[in-house]
């Protein structure tokens, strides 16, 4: 408050003091009888009294607004702390929030900038994606073109097999009845010295199958017109050891030759005992479903092709089931089928149930030893059947790009409804079975004929009757030495 406040503060209480003088003054006075100056003065102290109460409330209210004023004084001070607290506060928290918003215009042109690099990178991966779809499309289509070329071209090496076999064959029997006519014109004309026998002309070396050459040569050989094929049997005395193939080709002729009794006979005949070292003979004597032969350890992984070779020889005028490779899957992965109900010497040759190509093998419904040969390859789906060393038939689209699981049960004799059971009398073989062999791979002609001649035997067989377990019955294991021999 300022100097005009106090002055007036001060005079206020004189006139307090004053007043309260002269009311104690009055008091003291004895009583009587008022006269207009008194009574005067006594209004003048009533108004003062008055006054004094006025001024005292005014006192009053100006200490409480002195009160007031000093108190909202400090309420502004602090407020104005607190306001430049706040301001204080509010700058830093700008301050921050700047530095956050120039770390995050940094950040995003930093991730702008990566994201750029990535749409390159991306853009580039997507053109090598293209390009490598493009080359693997191109790759897949010269893969597939080779792949018809060499099925085209196996064709044509068995075709031109055939018919070179067929040649060589024709040149035997040609020179055999040479020779019988000779000993015929000798016979008949007794007085005149017999000229010295001319020889069967042996093949040139080039129309020996090579399979080397054959697999180089792309040429197809019409077969000749006028020549059936006769039926080969199981070609005579051929050597025993495993030595090449010119061994066999020059004793062939000199057998012809000495059992030419009938010159109308083109074929040498099959003596007893021509057959041998083809290991162990099993025998089926019966059509019980206790004869049961199992091939373990089966196949130990998926197969994409397969060859089955075996001797066969039948007893009953059927051929059965002459093996059968069952899985928990399916019953039927792998089945030579044949059954009682069936044309004579059909076989249902079965991959992965229910698709079969029926395999013509009424050849060997005749009581005498063939080699069989069932071959088959997923490229493709093709797959050949040769009967001693001849190609019977062919086919493909048969369980193309198809694998033979592992793991599965491999039953010789029998046909299985379940995984090593479910086996019916009316399915089963009966006959003699020897040499037998499975590959994971599809033979070449050239390995069949070896292999049905004794010349050679393809390396890789995954089973063969080494690992043959009997389950029971009446099944006979014969060792010896020609198959002819055996019963």
């Amino acid at each position: 408050m300022g100097c005009s406040g106090r002055r007036t503060l001060s005079f206020l209480l004189m006139l307090v003091l004053m007043y309260l003088h002269t009311a104690s003054s009055q008091e003291a006075r004895p009583p009587g009888p008022r006269k207009p100056f008194f009574e005067r003065l006594w209004r003048l102290e009533e108004q003062f009294q008055r006054f004094q109460e006025v001024t005292l409330t005014h006192l009053q209210g100006i200490a409480s607004n002195y009160n007031v004023s000093y108190n909202i004084d400090a309420r502004f001070r602090s407020l104005a702390q607190e306001n430049q607290a706040m301001a204080l506060a509010l700058n830093q928290s700008q301050a921050a929030v700047q530095g956050d918003l120039g770390h995050l215009e940094t950040w995003v042109r930093k991730t702008q900038q990566r994201g750029r690099k990535v749409d390159a990178k991306l853009l580039a991966l997507d053109l090598a994606l293209s390009e490598g779809t493009q080359q693997h499309a191109q790759e897949r289509k010269e893969q597939k073109a080779q792949g018809d070329a060499v099925s085209g071209l196996a064709l044509d090496v068995r075709a031109l097999q055939d018919t070179l076999a067929n040649l060589t064959q024709l040149m035997h029997s040609q020179g055999a009845r040479l020779a019988a006519l000779e000993g015929q014109l000798q016979a008949a004309r007794p007085d005149t010295t017999a000229p010295s026998p001319t020889p069967a002309p042996t093949p040139p070396q080039w129309l020996i199958p090579n399979p080397l050459q054959l697999q180089g040569d792309r040429q197809v050989l019409p077969a000749l017109p006028g020549h059936r094929k006769p039926p080969q049997d199981i070609p005579g005395r051929l050597p025993v050891t495993w030595g090449p193939a010119g061994v066999a080709s020059q004793e062939a002729p000199r057998e012809a030759i000495a059992d030419l009794g009938d010159p109308q006979r083109a074929w040498p005949p099959q003596r007893p005992g021509e057959i041998c070292n083809v290991g162990p003979v099993l025998v089926f004597p019966n059509a019980s479903t206790e004869n049961v032969v199992f091939l373990r350890p089966g196949f130990q992984v998926g197969l994409r092709a397969l060859s089955v070779c075996s001797w066969v020889r039948t007893a009953s005028g059927r051929l059965g089931t002459l093996l059968s490779y069952a899985t928990e899957e399916n019953d039927n992965k792998l089945v030579l089928h044949g059954r009682d109900s069936l044309v004579p010497g059909s076989v249902h040759f079965v991959i992965g149930d229910p698709a079969f190509r029926e395999l013509p093998l009424q050849p060997l419904l005749d009581g005498r030893w063939h080699h069989l040969c069932v071959i088959w390859t997923s490229t493709q789906g093709r797959h050949w059947l040769y009967v001693d060393r001849r190609l019977v038939a062919t086919s493909s689209r048969f369980r193309e790009g198809y694998e033979i699981p592992p793991g599965g049960s491999l039953v010789l004799g029998q046909e299985q409804d379940t995984v090593g059971g479910g086996f019916d009398s009316a399915e089963a073989f009966v006959g003699s079975v020897a040499g037998l062999a499975i590959w994971g791979r599809a033979l070449a002609p050239g390995e069949v004929s070896s292999l049905a001649t004794r010349k050679a035997v393809p390396t890789g067989a995954l089973l063969t009757l080494a690992n043959a377990e009997s389950a029971g019955g009446f099944v006979q294991r014969v060792t010896g030495t020609c198959l002819e021999l055996h019963p």
